[in-house]
């Protein structure tokens, strides 16, 4: 199988990490994979996304035309690319931030208040990995325990405190899937 995973959304909500701690999850379960960050000239708070692919095959090219997973978490990026995501992929939204409903329905569409779900555990800027955590439960990826690894492995030494905390948004994510029935 193959996955091909855009994040988007603001600079500073931390969706060049997820895409980072993916791809490096993919990595730890030998599978092939690409990353490829749009760091762009915006500055924290302009557009910003990633690509991540993970799959059994070798990868030929970390372009993604056409996402069979879509991570969004401003309406200006829902906009951009809700249109190019493949019939049959699925679109994690964050409610908190988009209010508006995916169009399309030959996709899936998830829905998680991932930003009040953060802030309620005084951790706004973790709003990423609950999503992460949705996508690995919902998708199957990789492996959760795998996620696990590849934060403590991919955290840098300024943001090890963070460490738990980014284990338990993640851990929020997969409950948030498992107790929606999605």
């Amino acid at each position: 199988m193959t996955y091909e995973v855009i994040m988007a959304g603001f600079g500073g909500q931390g969706l060049l990490f997820s895409g980072k701690v993916l791809a490096h999850a993919a990595l730890i379960e030998g599978k092939e994979l690409s990353w490829l960050p749009s760091y762009g000239p915006e500055m924290r708070g302009g557009t910003c996304n990633c690509s991540v692919i993970v799959s059994d095959d070798p990868v030929g090219s970390p372009i993604i035309a056409r996402p069979n997973v879509l991570m969004v978490m401003n309406e200006p990026s829902l906009d951009k690319f809700e249109s190019a995501v493949s019939a049959g992929g699925t679109v994690f939204v964050d409610s908190s931030l988009i209010s508006r409903k995916v169009e399309r329905t030959d996709i899936e569409a998830v829905y998680i208040p991932a930003t009040q779900m953060a802030k309620e555990m005084n951790a706004v800027s973790l709003a990423n990995m609950i999503i992460l955590g949705a996508i690995v439960k919902k998708t199957g990826c990789v492996a959760p325990e795998v996620v696990e690894k590849s934060l403590r492995e991919t955290i840098s030494a300024r943001k090890a405190a963070l460490l738990d905390l980014n284990l338990k948004a993640v851990e929020m994510g997969i409950r948030f899937i498992e107790e929606n029935g999605k």
